[in-house]
């Protein structure tokens, strides 16, 4: 899933590359990842592209006024495009291609941008809208995790008695950081992913909100000036523990383990973070049952 790190490179990516521009045609090629209908997405055609803007992992496009916004969710993404086919994509097939948006630039170029989504489960979402907290995963979202203070951080893990990994994707409280910068976040700051948040002592809250800023700025280093078809290269490349179960944790050499649920899993290690202790993995403990 993009998150605030890879959302803050394609904002940055589609200000360099789309703000300027006209928009022409929008092609949907599936109907289900249009979520509004008032304005309609034809309204756009004609607009100038006047600015990008992000909140937590959505990212759009203000084109005079009507705003168009994304939630790339779990396995979407942008792909730009220099010189794409002018036929309207077919709709729907087993095509990953969501939707469609042809632009004219002023030096005649006419690109195009696509949103496309693998796997079965759709869930990206695509809206039109006046205002962006008509959207109400923007209008609930908490603070942006670069933004928030080492304060209202504290506040936040406070206010929870969530564990701190579940509190950290909680997009409620906090918005931008998912699985992944979870995952090493907590390395870095070597804290159990099962720590209580509200349990957390004033040291471990300002070395967590430090290791949180330090791996996030790193990580949006790393990845704004990118071209966006390397955007997950270079997400991937960047991680300690995240996806690299059964590999030796590069601090200790201990090996990295994991933690399954229903849809998803997490990585730690146990010498870095819980003190050698093996969390529980549901999955194997059914197994084993």
């Amino acid at each position: 899933m993009p998150e605030l790190p890879e959302v803050a490179a394609l904002a940055q990516f589609l200000k360099e590359h789309a703000v300027g521009s006209v928009v022409g045609r929008v092609d949907i090629a599936a109907l289900s990842v249009l979520k509004t209908f008032d304005p309609p997405v034809t309204s756009l055609q004609g607009r100038d592209v006047t600015d990008v803007g992000r909140w937590g992992k959505h990212v759009g496009l203000n084109c005079d006024g009507t705003w168009l916004i994304t939630h790339l969710s779990r396995a979407g993404w942008l792909r730009w495009i220099d010189n794409p086919n002018p036929a309207p994509p077919k709709p729907g097939g087993k095509s990953p291609l969501a939707l469609r948006v042809h632009l004219f630039t002023p030096d005649g170029d006419t690109p195009a941008f696509d949103l496309t989504e693998a796997g079965t489960k759709k869930r990206l979402a695509v809206w039109v809208v006046r205002d962006p907290k008509e959207i109400a995963s923007i209008e609930k979202l908490g603070p942006d995790a670069l933004a928030v203070t080492e304060i209202e951080f504290a506040a936040i893990l406070k206010s929870t008695s969530q564990r701190i990994k579940t509190a950290l994707t909680d997009q409620w409280l906090l918005a931008g950081i998912g699985n992944a910068y979870s995952d090493e976040i907590l390395h870095t700051a070597k804290l159990s992913p099962f720590a209580s948040s509200s349990a957390l002592t004033a040291d471990k809250v300002t070395n967590l909100y430090e290791t949180m800023r330090t791996v996030l700025l790193d990580a949006v280093a790393r990845s704004v000036g990118q071209d966006a078809a390397r955007l997950k290269g270079e997400k991937r490349s960047g991680m300690r523990v995240h996806a690299r179960t059964g590999l030796p944790c590069p601090v200790c050499g201990d090996t990295v383990r994991e933690v399954s649920f229903a849809e998803k899993s997490f990585q730690y290690c146990a010498t870095c973070q819980t003190g050698g202790k093996v969390l529980a993995d549901r999955r194997m403990s059914r197994l084993l049952k």
